[in-house]
């Protein structure tokens, strides 16, 4: 039997690890810990007074679970720490609810301009105002900071559903979202839809990065900005309004969430355009956009592409040359139709 025991690897434990033992006594305001093969541990000091609570209910034998702070301190023990050990056991479960998507119940404490501020078992926790769900995001159609707060703190006191997303314990934060959670539910609801089919609903929302719409009740889907028209849309409220109803087509239904494709049901420009332009061909387009990387140019109705900056001495001297709403000459210098891809370089007109 001995030497089955010797071969049993011996796992000496480093500071910061979890370890278990049984309570041997307390004495004053010293906690002995019976840590079996590893020795004594003891917790004292400021680790006795943060643990008060706990260790005031301990009785001998009893099994607890503590942190190494040091393998051998003055004493010649091993120091422990019981309330770090909670806070890693509790990090280790807001790892393990991240990784299995665990829907969670939590009271909104607070709202800024960025989101909610919510608290799971004592870390507190933030969720960005764009991972609020449909029922919750506020939908400001100006897109206004300060009334989306207002809108936000609204919320103090109210319980949601959410999810963890992402955890850093060095920060001692989490993110939460709202999205996928407690999707369960839905899961019948949903599964009478599918990818391409073409659903009528009600527009409920309009907001700066899409509009949501009313499928039915309790389902909304959501058109993002870049799914609305083939053309530029810089503002969805100038198109759309709560109320209107309209068609589109599902292009996704992931984790619960519907997306929602208006531009798909109308005839895309770039198949036209794919038997009228070719690369190298001069064409006259009229500048609707610039942005960090160049001019952004139309050359037909929802046909657009881009002029970029190093096609110009400067940012100052592209806007010199070019002026927004007027049509310049441009030599297409890349054209991929199925891809939707468009560069061009502007063409100088000589001087009259």
């Amino acid at each position: 039997m001995d030497s089955l025991i010797k071969r049993i690897p011996l796992v000496v434990p480093k500071v910061d690890d979890l370890v278990e033992g049984s309570v041997i006594k307390q004495d004053g305001s010293v906690l002995f810990v019976s840590l079996g093969a590893f020795g004594t541990g003891i917790i004292y000091g400021k680790e006795f007074n943060n643990a008060r609570d706990i260790i005031k209910v301990l009785k001998p034998e009893d099994k607890i679970t503590a942190k190494v702070t040091e393998l051998r301190n003055e004493l010649g023990y091993v120091s422990l720490s019981l309330k770090e050990a909670r806070q890693e056991i509790v990090w280790r479960e807001a790892e393990e609810a991240q990784k299995n998507k665990a829907s969670l119940e939590l009271e909104v404490l607070d709202a800024n301009k960025g989101g909610l501020i919510m608290e799971w078992k004592g870390i507190q926790g933030f969720l960005p105002a764009s991972q609020l769900g449909p029922e919750h995001y506020p939908r400001i159609e100006d897109g206004d900071k300060d009334k989306i707060l207002e809108e936000l703190k609204k919320m103090a006191g109210q319980k949601i559903s959410v999810i963890i997303m992402s955890t850093n314990q060095k920060e001692n934060k989490l993110i939460f979202s709202e999205k996928g959670a407690g999707s369960e539910g839905m899961e019948e609801i949903i599964s009478k839809y599918k990818v391409e089919d073409i659903i009528e609903g009600e527009i409920t929302g309009v907001v700066e990065f899409g509009v949501f719409v009313k499928i039915e009740d309790n389902l909304e889907g959501l058109a993002h900005i870049s799914e609305l028209d083939w053309s530029l849309v810089e503002n969805p409220a100038d198109i759309f309004k709560v109320g209107e109803k309209i068609k589109a087509k599902i292009i996704s239904i992931k984790d619960g969430k519907i997306s929602l494709s208006i531009k798909a049901l109308k005839t895309n420009p770039w198949d036209a355009a794919a038997k009228k332009y070719g690369k190298g061909e001069i064409v006259k387009g009229v500048v609707i956009k610039f942005n960090k990387h160049g001019a952004l140019v139309s050359i037909e109705e929802g046909v657009s592409g881009l002029s970029h900056i190093s096609e110009f001495e400067s940012e100052a001297d592209m806007k010199q040359k070019l002026e927004l709403g007027k049509t310049y000459p441009f030599q297409i210098t890349l054209f991929e139709p199925a891809e939707q891809r468009l560069t061009l370089s502007y063409m100088e007109e000589p001087e009259k």
